[in-house]
């Protein structure tokens, strides 16, 4: 039980260090590729997230911290020319699909509680990752606009999220998830 233990804390900590790894592919073709890697990167930190608050016995939902969230990304959007519901809705689904993959992670802790973790990063130390994901999320909302609401989006979205899945090796449920993420990308 040990073993396994130690197992699980050694991958939540090989996670953190994957969801802040660079892209693999920087210099993709892809014009969506940053944005949508991004957001693959913001929910790979579910996990350690999810592993701090399952250890700490935090509640999944934090409404307070969600309204930083929707607060900063807004006053970011805002200050780049986006406009603020368009992004609000973004960071809401993004939200929304992290929360889920936290929801998924205590399910299978439940069911197999040997498998739980047993330490992970601080909070505060995830916040910042996420913190520094949004901001670029934001950025390239802003830099990708014009495709981002062209006929064009939901095609070069589509590839670019099959991309940045393979490349991640996401399994079904981070593929829904970013799927879930991204779904308001397109606003055309």
């Amino acid at each position: 039980m040990t073993h396994a233990l130690a197992r699980g804390a050694a991958a939540m900590m090989t996670m953190m260090a994957v969801a802040t790894a660079a892209p693999a592919l920087a210099d993709s073709p892809e014009p969506l590729y940053d944005l949508v890697d991004a957001s693959a990167q913001r929910l790979q930190t579910a996990d350690a997230v999810a592993a701090n608050k399952w250890i700490t016995g935090g509640p999944i939902t934090d409404p307070a911290r969600v309204k930083v969230v929707l607060d900063a990304v807004s006053r970011d959007a805002e200050s780049r020319g986006v406009a603020t519901d368009y992004v609000t809705t973004i960071f809401t689904n993004q939200i929304n699909a992290t929360e889920a993959i936290e929801y998924a992670r205590f399910a299978g802790w439940k069911f197999d509680p040997a498998g739980a973790p047993t330490t992970a990063p601080d909070l505060a130390s995830s916040r910042a990752v996420i913190d520094g994901l949004n901001r670029e999320m934001v950025e390239q909302l802003a830099a990708q606009g014009p495709l981002l609401h062209s006929p064009g989006c939901g095609a070069a979205l589509d590839a670019t999220k099959s991309t940045v899945a393979a490349q991640r090796q996401f399994d079904d449920l981070y593929r829904r998830a970013l799927d879930a993420a991204t779904r308001s990308y397109c606003s055309s």
